[in-house]
C-alpha cells in the first residue's frame, strides 16, 4: 500500500499544482492550451520515438500472453464504447474517446515501479513485452477509429482517405512510426538528435500533469463522474480479470506470465487517456475524470490484485 501512494503522491502533487496555480491566477486559463499543445504535438512524439527506438520487440514474445492483456484491453474499449453511445447518448468521437479511457493503461509511471517491487527486476523483460506494442497498438487503433468517427456523414470512400491522411500526419503516430522504424532497421540516430529527443520527452510528464490539472478548473467534474466510473471500473476489475482468465485457464501460462499480465492490466488509465482526448478536443471532462477516478481507485484495487494473485499462484 506505501508503495503504491509513494509513486502516486508525485503524480497528484503536479495535478494539484497545476489545478490551484490556474484556479489562484498564479498561471494563465490561457496558458493551459497552448502547453497541452506542447505535449501532444512536440514532446509526446519524442516520448514515444524514444520508447519504441530502444524497446526489443523479441525479448520474452508470447503471442498467447500478449492476446490475454490485449484481449482484455479491447473488449473494455467496446463496452465502455457502447455504453458512452447507447447510454448516455455521446455522439460517435466522444464515445471513442470514452472508449479510449478504459482501455489505455498506465503501463510506465505506475506499472513498472509497482511490478519492479512486487515482482522483482527479473519481471521486467515481462512487462516491456507488454509496454512495447502498448503505445503503437492501442494509440493507432484509437486515432484511425476516432477518425471514422469523425467523418460526419461523408461518403466511405472520401471518409477512408481523409482518415488515413489524418493519421499519417497525426505527431503521435509519426513519432511512433519513426521509432519503430530505426529501431528494425538498427540505425544508431546522431548523438545531438538522441539528446534532443530525450529532453524533449522528459517534458512530458512534468507538462501534462500540470496541465491536466490547470484544465480541470474549468470543468464540473461531478457533472460526468458517473461515466468516469463506469470506465474506471472497467479498466481496474474488467480488464485484469479478462487477462487473468485467458493467461491462467485459457492459456496455463506460467505464474510470473499470470501474474504480470493480470497486475500490468490492473493498473489505473494512463495519462495518454487525456493527451488523447484533448488532441481531439472529445469528452475531455470524462478522460480527465477517468485518469484521476482510476488513480485514486487503484490504490484499493492493486493491493486486492496483489493479494489474489498471491493467493492463487503460491
Amino acid at each position: 500500500m506505501l508503495t503504491v501512494l509513494s509513486v502516486i503522491g508525485p503524480v497528484f502533487a503536479l495535478v494539484a499544482l497545476g489545478y490551484f496555480s490556474v484556479r489562484l491566477k498564479l498561471y494563465p486559463d490561457a496558458g493551459v492550451s497552448g502547453l497541452i499543445s506542447f505535449v501532444n504535438n512536440f514532446a509526446t512524439p519524442c516520448l514515444l520515438f524514444q520508447a519504441m527506438l530502444r524497446v526489443d520487440f523479441q525479448s520474452t514474445f508470447n503471442p498467447q500472453y500478449l492476446f490475454s492483456f490485449y484481449l482484455g484491453a479491447f473488449i473494455c474499449f467496446g463496452i465502455s464504447f457502447a455504453i458512452a453511445k447507447l447510454l448516455f447518448h455521446r455522439r460517435n468521437g466522444e464515445s471513442v474517446s470514452v472508449g479510449f479511457s478504459a482501455y489505455f493503461t498506465n503501463t510506465v509511471l505506475l506499472g513498472l515501479p509497482i511490478i519492479q517491487r512486487a515482482y522483482g527486476d527479473e519481471a521486467l523483460p515481462l512487462l516491456f513485452a507488454i509496454v512495447g506494442f502498448h503505445a503503437p497498438l492501442l494509440m493507432s487503433f484509437g486515432m484511425v477509429v476516432m477518425e471514422f468517427a469523425r467523418r460526419d456523414g461523408e461518403p466511405l470512400g472520401k471518409a477512408i482517405g481523409e482518415a488515413i491522411a489524418r493519421v499519417l500526419k497525426n505527431p503521435l503516430l509519426i513519432g511512433i512510426s519513426l521509432g519503430i522504424i530505426m529501431n528494425v532497421a538498427g540505425v544508431d540516430l546522431p548523438h545531438v538528435l538522441d539528446d534532443a529527443t530525450k529532453m524533449m520527452a522528459t517534458a512530458v510528464l512534468p507538462a501534462a500533469l500540470f496541465g491536466l490539472g490547470g484544465a480541470l478548473v474549468q470543468y464540473e467534474l461531478r457533472e460526468s463522474w458517473g461515466q468516469a466510473l463506469i470506465s474506471s471500473m472497467l479498466k481496474l476489475v474488467l480488464h485484469p480479470l479478462i487477462a487473468f482468465i485467458f493467461t491462467y485457464f485459457v492459456f496455463d501460462l506460467s505464474a510470473d506470465l499470470v501474474k504480470v499480465a493480470t497486475l500490468t492490466a490492473a493498473m489505473p488509465s494512463g495519462l495518454n487517456v487525456y493527451i488523447f482526448a484533448t488532441f481531439y478536443n472529445r469528452s475531455t471532462d470524462i478522460a480527465a475524470n477517468t485518469v484521476l477516478q482510476s488513480t485514486v481507485l487503484g490504490v484499493v484495487s492493486i493491493s486486492g490484485w496483489l493479494l489474489f494473485l498471491q493467493l492463487i499462484l503460491t
